[in-house]
């Protein structure tokens, strides 16, 4: 984009293109507004350090973009440049002043400088709630260099009814420290996290079996043909407003629907199916090949089914699974998973035990731990390994093969294949 000046509109219209650049204000040299690859964007001012081209150069971060209005930050960034005509440096000034920063304006370091710049979007999400919610309100007030092992530990503790969530907060945490080194804000070494030891977790993985999923393809037929029912509660004075039991049924569109079954189908995760656009699906091949998913860029393998289903939906957009905004991904599949989980008796299931499920049947088939993570777009082994005890087949075959010799040879079969032992002559 041309150098303009910065305003609401302006900045509105910038957008990302896969690589890191700024837009300058054509009015206040040095003030712009730079663009990370992944789209996160923030106001910046540069600026000379002494006098001469030779003078280094500094950038000082002024706020997130959103959250500071173009004539905001324009002030902000006058005073900066200001500051430096009279021989002052604000980025070291900040720099110096983050190194007194408290854990709750460290959280707000690592999330704008870190997490959002260099993290998948639900990842992301997961950090900031891990910190909003459970860190910062506990331990938000202590300085940042000062915090004790003892004192997270206590934290950990609290949250022990919930191992997973407790292990996952000792995570962050850590991460958070690690950046917290990188920047300079704590010594080299200090993590507050570590050398405290994590609940043990039981394995949240759910596979539907073969009668499951009989009763999970009749849900979402019903969801697409006549409709889920939904219960009113009686005990409420707005029930007698209700409609009548026949005509509590709520109809899905084709686009959920389809979301549910391409998720079975394909083991993609959920937000590769929500956000997958109609570009990135190669019918003559039958493939996907997203651009990029929690592990990069991947390509995924469509299977007849999966290509049925895909065929089925009319392009009424950009996006595949269509929401509100035919220019937008849709959000989430909460309320239809909701209905149509309650429906088919699935309690506690989870739309990403899916995903587990495809796994689960290749595994159990004998299809082998490599190919398995090839369509799941594993780019670890270990990740894979966690289905290792369905990939049973050889294992069964071997066993009963050996255990039909043995069970032949007993009853004297001639067909037991039996290998006499030659004996040393005397």
């Amino acid at each position: 984009m041309a150098d303009q000046r910065l305003t609401k509109k302006v900045v509105d219209g910038i957008k990302p293109n896969g690589a890191e650049f700024t837009v300058w204000d054509s009015d206040l040299t040095g003030f712009g507004v730079r663009v990370r690859s992944n789209g996160a964007m923030s106001y910046v001012v540069v600026y000379r350090v002494g006098n001469g081209r030779k003078a280094p150069v500094k950038k000082l971060t002024i706020g997130t973009v959103g959250k500071l209005t173009p004539d905001e930050a324009r002030g902000i960034a006058k005073k900066a440049i200001g500051s430096v005509a009279h021989g002052l440096d604000p980025a070291a000034e900040k720099a110096e002043a983050r190194k007194c920063l408290t854990v709750s304006e460290l959280a707000d370091a690592f999330l704008t400088d870190h997490v959002r710049t260099k993290r998948k979007g639900t990842t992301a999400e997961g950090y900031e709630h891990a910190l909003k919610a459970h860190v910062v309100p506990e331990l938000g007030s202590t300085k940042a260099d000062k915090l004790t092992r003892p004192a997270v530990a206590k934290l950990h503790l609290k949250l022990q009814d919930r191992p997973a969530m407790a292990n996952y907060v000792l995570a962050v945490i850590g991460s958070m420290y690690g950046f917290a080194q990188r920047r300079g804000f704590v010594p080299e070494g200090f993590n507050p996290a570590s050398r405290i030891e994590k609940y043990p977790e039981q394995g949240r993985e759910r596979f539907l079996t073969s009668d499951e999923l009989a009763r999970l393809g009749d849900a979402i037929r019903e969801a697409e043909t006549i409709g889920i029912a939904w219960e009113v509660d009686e005990s409420k004075p707005t029930a007698k407003h209700a409609p009548k039991a026949e005509n509590r049924r709520t109809v899905f569109g084709p686009y959920p629907v389809a979301a549910l079954r391409l998720l079975l189908l394909t083991g993609c995760r959920l937000r590769e199916v929500l956000h997958l656009k109609w570009e990135y699906v190669d019918f003559e091949r039958g493939m996907i090949f997203l651009p990029d998913s929690k592990t990069g860029r991947k390509p995924v393998v469509l299977n007849a089914p999966a290509l049925a289903v895909l065929a089925s939906l009319p392009r009424a957009g950009a996006y595949v699974v269509l929401g509100d905004d035919p220019e937008r991904p849709r959000h989430d599949l909460k309320k239809i998973w909701a209905a149509v989980s309650r429906h088919a008796g699935l309690a506690g299931v989870r739309i990403h035990d899916l995903r587990h499920t495809f796994a689960s049947i290749g595994a159990g088939g004998g299809l082998g731990l490599p190919i398995v993570g090839k369509l799941l777009g594993h780019t670890q082994a270990a990740t894979t390994a966690r289905y290792a005890h369905l990939d049973a087949d050889p294992l069964r075959r071997a066993s009963d093969r050996i255990a039909g010799t043995i069970a032949a040879a007993l009853e004297g079969r001639p067909e037991a294949e039996v290998v006499p032992l030659k004996t040393r002559q005397s």
